[in-house]
């Protein structure tokens, strides 16, 4: 067996594959296992009861976790005059207006979150093609078209998270650091879940949480005991 195959072995001693945990033990037992050489990302990811194929079971949403996620996030702003200069004061990586959307069009992407002041949608439109399919585009519902850019800019910065279903009616997210305490890394994790029920779709019909596991980037995944968080 290689030193990698060895490794991996020994990260999953202790787990029992298909046993699922309390969520503050489940947590434990990941951070004990997260031993690589940088800060891995804690992941959560739920399987849903739903087909978000149907607009009437589809789960997207955001939620401010209260310890953020440990995570350097770039943002971009549509927003000109006053608004681009409160945007640039907030903390925003980039900011314009048709030029951004230019550079946009030219293919350099490099900012996580995209927020716009209502004002500017005609121009962000143009670029639905591009930015929707990466999960970009502004959008009111979440947020991130708004006349405050300023409080969306440090909401996204301070550890607000959206979610999405994806097409197997899974949700995933970074929900903290390996370098969180456990109380820390449970607390987002329950505010995340919260926030996944209470974002239920009217659409959604019998056992709407099928699976809940953690894992972090490199480390092995653990079930987690849906009864333990939403019971």
């Amino acid at each position: 067996m290689s030193q990698k195959g060895r490794r991996r072995r020994a990260k999953r001693e202790g787990i029992e594959r298909e046993k699922a945990l309390p969520l503050a033990d489940a947590v434990k037992a990941i951070k004990e296992r997260a031993d690589a050489k940088f800060d891995e990302t804690i992941e959560v990811a739920l399987n849903l009861g739903i087909d978000p194929r149907h607009s009437d079971q589809m789960v997207r949403g955001v939620v401010a976790l209260p310890h953020g996620t440990g995570r350097t996030v770039r943002v971009a702003v549509f927003a000109r005059g006053a608004k681009a200069d409160e945007a640039r004061q907030a903390g925003a990586d980039i900011v314009g207006a048709e030029d951004l959307a230019e550079r946009i069009q030219a293919g350099t992407i490099d900012f996580d979150r995209c927020i716009a002041s209502p004002d500017l949608m005609a121009v962000v439109g143009r670029l639905g093609k591009i930015l929707g399919p990466r999960g970009l585009m502004p959008n009111p519902k979440l947020g991130t078209v708004t006349q405050d850019v300023a409080k969306a800019v440090r909401d996204t910065k301070g550890g607000q998270v959206e979610f999405r279903a994806e097409k197997a009616g899974i949700v995933q997210a970074g929900v903290g650091k390996a370098s969180f305490s456990i109380e820390a890394l449970t607390e987002n994790v329950r505010v995340f879940i919260d926030a996944i029920a209470k974002a239920k779709p009217a659409g959604a019909k019998g056992t709407f949480m099928k699976k809940i596991s953690l894992s972090s980037t490199m480390g092995p995944g653990v079930k987690i005991d849906v009864a333990s968080i939403t019971g």
